[in-house]
């Protein structure tokens, strides 16, 4: 009998993550590694990156960074180039470099951005990275796929690709108000629009593209942050940073086969209300 766990395996695939650093894309890499796969933590920061990769190869999986400017078409061919020349093979694309304003601790008071005096500036460049950049990304990212007859991408999207960002929870008393900026959304929007394009742009290719929305993820978030965005959810809480590994493994591997053109929601039920 043929068991169902094996074909969330990755033995002998390679996989590129972006934004590999970053707090989903860590846990990403780490996953697909555990699969089996060949892992390229690639970012913008290629120190961080490197830090990354080494732990996943002191765990015994196997790994190597690379420096990445999503935005920039030579580097992002760079970048495959070098997955090809490490692993031979290009399996699968997770595209988690973001432009992503935080409300962490970290990014206190960051965020007082409205609507009526948004610099464009600002806007053009979430736009080059939050949506050029994965179609760079996907660009370089299919010649190998295309040549293989085998290729998954996974774009990472956002609830409030979805649905309106609720500016209510970002409210703290006697501070002023903060907003999820205006480009988020619109950006993220997108990423499904890409999405959809590119799995219909390649049918009977044998090259799947599906989207991830991942909820609210916590990083030491203030108390009052965590009540507020937790009461939104079905599930009364933020998630935990690893609680995407799971689906990201399931769009990247065999395990998904007969999805493409979809969008794979683990938000706690926030868009279900």
């Amino acid at each position: 009998m043929e068991n169902i766990l094996d074909k969330f395996r990755m033995d002998g695939q390679a996989a590129v993550v972006t934004g590999g650093a970053g707090l989903l894309g860590r846990e990403f890499s780490k996953t697909l590694a555990q699969a089996g796969a060949g892992v390229v933590v690639a970012d913008l920061n290629g120190e961080a990156a490197e830090a990354v990769a080494v732990e996943i190869r002191s765990a015994g999986f196997k790994a190597v960074a690379a420096g990445v400017n999503v935005t920039d078409p030579a580097s992002v061919k760079q970048l495959v180039a070098a997955t090809l020349k490490e692993y031979g093979r290009l399996d699968a694309l997770v595209c988690s470099a973001a432009m992503d304003p935080k409300f962490d601790p970290q990014h206190a008071g960051q965020n007082r951005n409205n609507f009526e005096d948004y610099p464009v500036e600002s806007f053009r460049q979430a736009l080059d990275v939050n949506l050029t950049g994965l179609f760079l990304c996907a660009q370089a990212a299919v010649i190998p796929m295309l040549k293989q007859d085998h290729g998954s991408i996974i774009n990472i999207c956002s609830t409030y690709g979805l649905v309106g960002p609720d500016q209510r929870i970002y409210i703290k008393p006697d501070q002023p108000q903060q907003f999820k900026p205006v480009y988020y959304s619109v950006t993220k929007s997108g990423v499904l629009g890409l999405t959809r394009y590119l799995a219909t742009y390649y049918a009977g290719k044998n090259i799947r593209a599906n989207a991830l929305t991942p909820g609210g993820v916590y990083n030491n978030h203030d108390e009052l942050f965590v009540h507020n965005y937790s009461a939104r959810t079905v599930l009364g809480r933020m998630a935990r940073k690893d609680e995407m590994s799971g689906a990201v493994l399931f769009l990247a591997s065999d395990a998904s086969s007969y999805m493409t053109g979809s969008n794979l929601v683990v938000d706690g039920g926030w868009t279900a209300w």
